[in-house]
């Protein structure tokens, strides 16, 4: 593209040089120069269209959707055993933690239980329609809530990113029950349609509306990024243990610093969709480089 303007046709000296304006059609907006390593989104195994519209109008509408009973009873009790064994003894730091809430964090580098949840095709295709191309996973943990447990102040995700609300969402989150979720137990909070709201917090009449999410175990909550919703407290005499995947737009800096937290061999070890949102990607037209080139020559072992 060129300027035309006539005070942009000559430079300082008037030798009739014309300027070049990066256009925003440009293919080194788009493409990221990565035909080396085309991207994984979209890629993940089929699901119902049919399915994915329906969920899809449900999430705008109401800002959470409940995918029920995706992953298998069998898988559940795997996932389950794994984690109970690598949860830390101590509890949360502050009442947003939970001070009688066990969190494990850094779980990539720690077990590869939780990545079929993250990468779940169904989770996958609506995220491909609420989020960009490329998309990240923003942070990885997994979260017990002990009897007596109060309720998480309620909040949206994706707070933290400093951009009055009303906006769009930049991030999405998914809550794995691996156990049943109940009215009692710490099932998590939401208040639907709060993911449009502006920037007010929620008043009394406003928490009144907050509901539940009841879901049996091998379920998941899949919610915006802007949508309110908290921990439920635990008035039950067992535990509560979920997982949770948060995402964020490709641009967006992710809550969990995985190239430090994720050694490059464990990461070799998590399939292509995992390694895209790991950051082994490249938002165009060069967001996440590695001296100049894809990160994911890191993982194959080609000099940079």
């Amino acid at each position: 593209m060129l300027c035309t303007g006539a005070s942009a046709n000559r430079d300082k000296r008037g030798n009739g040089m014309t300027q070049r304006v990066l256009s925003g059609d440009s293919e080194y907006l788009k493409s990221g120069y990565a035909k080396a390593y085309p991207s994984t989104a979209g890629s993940q195994a089929a699901v119902s269209v049919a399915e994915l519209e329906r969920l899809h109008t449900a999430l705008l509408r109401d800002g959470y959707v409940i995918l029920e009973r995706v992953v298998g009873a069998a898988e559940v009790e795997r996932i389950r055993q794994q984690l109970r064994e690598l949860l830390p003894e101590h509890c949360g730091r502050n009442g947003f933690e939970g001070t009688l809430t066990q969190r494990l964090y850094g779980v990539i580098a720690k077990t590869l239980a939780c990545n079929p949840l993250v990468e779940h095709p169904l989770v996958l295709g609506l995220l491909d329609r609420v989020l960009s191309p490329n998309y990240l996973l923003s942070q990885l943990q997994v979260i017990n809530i002990l009897p007596g447990e109060r309720a998480q102040p309620l909040h949206h995700d994706d707070a933290f990113y400093p951009v009055p609300r009303p906006r769009p969402h930049y991030g999405a989150a998914t809550i794995i029950a691996l156990d049943d979720f109940t009215a009692d137990n710490g099932a998590t909070v939401v208040i639907p349609g709060s993911h449009t709201w502006d920037g007010h917090a929620p008043t009394a009449q406003d928490c009144a509306q907050a509901i539940p999410v009841i879901m049996p175990k091998g379920s998941m909550v899949l919610f915006l990024g802007t949508l309110w919703h908290g921990g439920g407290a635990n008035h039950s005499a067992l535990p509560r243990l979920a997982a949770t995947a948060q995402y964020c737009e490709p641009w967006a800096r992710q809550q969990e610093n995985f190239s430090l937290s994720v050694p490059l061999q464990r990461a070799r070890e998590c399939s292509p969709h995992l390694q895209r949102m790991l950051g082994y990607s490249i938002h165009p037209p060069f967001m996440g480089m590695v001296n100049g080139m894809h990160p994911r020559r890191l993982l194959d072992g080609k000099p940079q």
